[in-house]
């Protein structure tokens, strides 16, 4: 019962999410309405069930293969906040569209559950069978524009492109176990460290992990899918692979690179630095010269992989930490970014090109303003939480040793607050090419409020999320 007991959200989640299923088939295209409230009467009860979890001691289940700890309740509220937001910015979208609404929500709920599984997995299987729940619902939901072209190249790409970084980070977990005889994450820390001379397989398993989880994060060189699925998706999808996916790819590096594979950290270390830099530097360059808006946040999130890693690369507490925060505050704020484009985006138009925020603020103020919000705190401006997280991660890295990726992280930010502040201009300063007013529901304009509310508040108070991040990796 201790067992069912720590996985009572994720199971809760699972049973709902087949419920929804079951009655969408008996809805009729007047009802379908009823897909979205189930939905979200799914996820607003598992966070409630995940909210109880936080502040309980840490205990493991299923012979050690699940945990809940410091870590483990902050990061699923989260993620279940996020995309609670995001089904509602997606519906209005969904609906004037030829989409399959149920089939997008019930894929959504079981990549939530995908994803909370892979922040409570300790061990290796429990990881990848997590990672490929997310990965299979998340196929399947770029492929949903059944109609467009795009839609499905994107949807292919993606397959292929994951069904290789999964081979190769499975690949790299049958060397570790090779290599240690274990699959729980801290036996196999247990057994490297007892060793006095680190095992070669280990090592070499370790490179396809790494590899690997570039490819899920999308850092370069792995990175070659992000633009060409964030700009096929139906905006709806891009914005549910941008925000909380990247929460769980974070726990699932934490679990494998830390808890597991922490003794080796010197051999992870260098070749994460490299790929950080190059990320940061490759993802803000290219960025410039986009004028598709997905595609320019496509390698804007590439940059950002490039920050996350900064701070696990410290193989530090306070790294550890510090990139926890960027996670999460990178996720709600580009939720809200997504979330204007929704807006935008409107039956038989999709707001794809940079032209369309032309005006915007003539043709909607709160959009606008929210756009701004957003935009400024990705640039790494104060007051916005984008400023604190950046600081953050650049301050762990000078404190690890890290000086000169700080600086080239220093660089970047500048040179890639041009592109952000391009947005501004145009919904300011230049004249609407369409002058169709843009009205949006009551209740995502609402939202769209106290998202970019939270972003303000957070970064002038950031304590309130950074506290549960010192905690979940206590010296």
């Amino acid at each position: 019962m201790d067992n069912l007991q720590i996985a009572t959200p994720e199971i809760f989640l699972l049973s709902a999410t087949c419920l929804v299923l079951v009655i969408g088939l008996f809805l009729n295209k007047e009802q379908r309405y009823l897909n979205y409230w189930l939905a979200q009467a799914a996820l607003l009860v598992t966070l409630l069930l995940t909210y109880n979890q936080i502040g309980e001691p840490a205990s493991t289940a299923f012979s050690k293969a699940y945990a809940i700890d410091g870590m483990t309740s902050t990061l699923k509220c989260w993620i279940i906040a996020v995309i609670m937001g995001g089904f509602l910015y997606s519906r209005d979208y969904l609906n004037d569209r030829p989409i399959a609404r149920a089939e997008y929500y019930v894929l959504g709920l079981f990549g939530v559950a995908g994803m909370m599984i892979m922040v409570s997995a300790i061990n290796m299987l429990t990881i990848y069978l997590g990672l490929e729940l997310l990965a299979l619902s998340l196929y399947a939901m770029v492929a949903l524009h059944r109609n467009n072209a795009e839609s499905s190249e994107a949807a292919m790409k993606y397959f292929v492109l994951g069904a290789l970084a999964s081979g190769m980070l499975l690949y790299g977990m049958s060397m570790v176990y090779g290599a240690t005889g274990s699959l729980d994450l801290a036996s196999i820390n247990t057994i490297l460290e007892a060793k006095e001379e680190r095992s070669v397989g280990a090592r070499f398993g370790l490179v396809f992990i790494i590899v690997g989880l570039a490819f899920k994060l999308g850092a370069v060189p792995f990175h070659m899918w992000v633009p060409d699925v964030y700009d096929g998706a139906p905006t709806s999808v891009t914005l549910f692979i941008s925000t909380a996916p990247k929460i769980a790819a974070f726990a699932m590096i934490i679990r494998l690179l830390v808890n597991g594979l922490e003794v080796l950290h010197a051999d992870w270390q260098q070749m994460m630095a490299i790929m950080a830099a190059i990320s940061m530097i490759v993802g803000n360059l290219v960025a410039i010269a986009q004028t598709n808006i997905k595609r320019m946040l496509a390698y804007s999130t590439i940059s950002h992989v490039g920050f996350l890693l900064m701070g696990i690369i410290t193989a530090s507490n306070e790294g550890y930490s510090t990139a926890m925060f960027y996670a999460i505050t990178y996720a709600f704020t580009t939720l809200a970014a997504f979330g204007v484009l929704l807006a935008l985006s409107r039956n038989g138009y999709e707001a794809s090109k940079l032209d369309d925020f032309s005006g915007l603020a003539k043709r909607n103020g709160v959009l606008a303003l929210v756009m701004t919000v957003a935009m400024f705190s990705l640039a790494g401006m104060p007051p916005f939480v984008g400023f604190q997280a950046k600081l953050a991660v650049l301050t762990a890295a000078v404190g690890g040793g890290f000086l000169w990726l700080a600086i080239i992280g220093v660089v970047m930010s500048v040179i890639g607050a041009f592109y952000y502040l391009r947005i501004i201009k145009l919904m300011y300063f230049d004249e609407p090419i369409d002058n169709t007013e843009i009205e949006a529901a009551a209740d995502v304009t609402g939202g769209l409020a106290i998202n970019s509310l939270a972003v303000i508040a957070l970064g002038i108070f950031p304590g309130l999320i950074m506290a549960a991040c010192i905690a979940a990796f206590p010296s």
